[in-house]
């Protein structure tokens, strides 16, 4: 892993390795397999900072699945704005499939808090929730999350798809701000 790196005008320091995110990645996929063994879900990142998580993931369902994206944001800097944006939404008919939503990660829980309702108005057998990143303690809305890589305090972070102002998404390990 890298020393301290600097994005825009923030230093970070390393944080998680690509090899705790791949173990976090894998019992992930473990549990998914086991609860959708002879199923077919929907898988459903949101983007932009899932991706790789969501390419990652794939890699290792061995159930039968189908992916799509949505593309939401909240972001600006290193804080949520509270207002949400959805861009890119689901064009299948998702009624009576299994989605699994799929976010790089969870903190105060407002952008899982729209999407939600707006997929189950869709009317599918069900919606679960996977994230590779929860920080509890930042979470204000109640939402159920099903499926969880690593829990982490509330400080902000980037790589592995996560980014501070559109920088650091392409990183392989997780950095926190300093």
């Amino acid at each position: 892993m890298q020393q301290n790196i600097t994005l825009g005008d923030k230093s970070f320091r390393p944080y998680i390795t690509e090899a705790q995110i791949q173990s976090a990645v894998k019992r992930i996929a473990e549990k998914i397999n086991s609860d959708f063994k002879d199923k077919c879900p929907l898988i459903v990142p949101v983007l932009n900072g899932s991706f790789m998580f969501a390419s990652d993931l794939m890699k290792h369902l061995t159930c039968q699945c189908h992916i799509t994206f949505i593309k939401a944001s909240s972001y600006k800097g290193t804080e949520s704005t509270g207002s949400l944006a959805t861009l890119i939404g689901i064009n299948e008919d998702i009624t009576g499939r299994d989605v699994i939503i799929l976010e790089d990660i969870i903190d105060t829980g407002h952008t899982l808090a729209k999407i939600i309702p707006s997929i189950k108005a869709l009317g599918p057998a069900s919606v679960r929730v996977g994230t590779l990143l929860f920080k509890p303690k930042a979470l204000k809305a109640d939402i159920g999350i099903d499926y969880v890589g690593m829990e982490i305090p509330n400080e902000f972070i980037v790589g592995y798809g996560l980014d501070y102002d559109g920088l650091g998404r392409n990183l392989k390990e997780i950095y926190q701000v300093i």
